[in-house]
């Protein structure tokens, strides 16, 4: 690969596929491997050993840690983050003698998710955006926008700013510790309150 016509960069050890679309900025590091299909938004980091199927896009801004596989039905919007170690899947029932590439699921990692080291997310749900995954938990159903989950399997403890701090209510409004930015419960959900005048 000619380095000087490319807008990204890939150390020598990656296997970029022709036909992968990369952003501008973004950096892929030692043995990662990118197929023909799969887009990547700019300024992004793949740390090392890190496999992107075809079909798989990744937003802007976008931190995946060592050792993380993104099969083909996963999307992640910008400003996702990947913890060391953590595991996609993409059939729900896999058997080594059966073929179900015609049944993978989409997995949706919204705007702004992270999700820690060594955690695993079953296919098929969707992950809310600023949603926040503590490390080792297992996801097996949808997360609601800026939600905490723990555990195995993941159960909700909480929720998070988009500053990743936890969040405290008081009279359904928080303040976020880090930013000092408010928010709102509102039954089982909340939302960012605009404070723009």
């Amino acid at each position: 690969m000619n380095q000087e016509t490319t807008t990204y960069y890939a150390h020598p050890s990656a296997c970029i596929d022709e036909g992968a679309r990369i952003g501008a900025g973004t950096k892929i590091w030692h043995f990662c491997h990118v197929m023909p299909k799969a887009i990547i938004g700019e300024n992004c980091s793949l740390g090392q050993n890190v496999f992107v199927a075809d079909g798989v896009l990744i937003g802007n801004n976008a931190k995946i840690q060592n050792n993380v596989s993104l099969y083909t039905g996963v999307i992640c919007e910008d400003d996702v983050f990947l913890g060391p170690s953590m595991v996609f899947t993409n059939v729900y029932n896999p058997r080594s003698a059966v073929n179900r590439k015609g049944e993978y699921l989409r997995t949706l990692v919204g705007r702004g998710c992270t999700i820690g080291a060594n955690a695993t997310i079953v296919c098929g749900i969707e992950l809310g955006h600023h949603a926040f995954i503590g490390a080792g938990a297992l996801v097996n159903r949808d997360v609601p926008a800026y939600a905490l989950l723990v555990g195995v399997p993941a159960r909700q403890i909480g929720w998070m700013s988009e500053h990743g701090e936890r969040l405290h209510f008081e009279n359904d409004e928080a303040i976020c510790p880090g930013s000092g930015e408010r928010y709102r419960i509102i039954i089982d959900r909340v939302e960012k309150i605009n404070t723009a005048l």
